[in-house]
């Protein structure tokens, strides 16, 4: 082992639909945005506050076509992965960065519009895959609840 971990892991709901490309070499890649909140409450107010952050994920191959499928604005997922920091010119020959997820794994936790009434888990080469350390979530249920 070299001793360094680059690891993520997201549970958030879509701000939009998955933008989904296909380059020339036939690899299908998704990119979206998803938010996290987390709830506290102000200690001079009391009042109760939320903070929403976005994070931009990318997926690839199998689970990019597994997102333009099965994900919607609004879907629930928890998404495992690597930070990626790239960066690229602007029309005006700035220098942009940005660090996205380049998610590993997938799971869809919001319902799925099919009859399919289990929550769809997928690794990145889009075979089902259940992250082992998420408890309570099962790939199937017979009651209406996805996990």
């Amino acid at each position: 082992m070299n001793g360094t971990v680059n690891k993520v892991i997201l549970i958030g709901n879509l701000g939009k639909d998955p933008e989904i490309r296909r380059l020339e070499n036939g690899a299908v890649v998704a990119t979206f945005s998803i938010a996290t909140s987390e709830s506290f409450t102000d200690k001079n107010s009391g009042e109760k506050k939320e903070i929403t952050d976005w994070h931009d994920i990318v997926l690839w191959r199998g689970l990019a076509e597994i997102a333009e499928k099965y994900i919607r604005k609004g879907t629930k997922i928890y998404v495992e992965g690597k930070l990626k920091k790239r960066s690229w010119q602007d029309k005006e020959g700035n220098t942009k960065y940005n660090t996205e997820v380049i998610g590993e794994e997938l799971t869809i936790l919001s319902r799925l519009e099919t009859s399919d009434k289990t929550a769809a888990p997928y690794n990145s080469s889009g075979t089902p895959n259940l992250p082992s350390d998420m408890p309570g979530l099962s790939s199937s249920s017979d009651d209406d609840s996805p996990f």
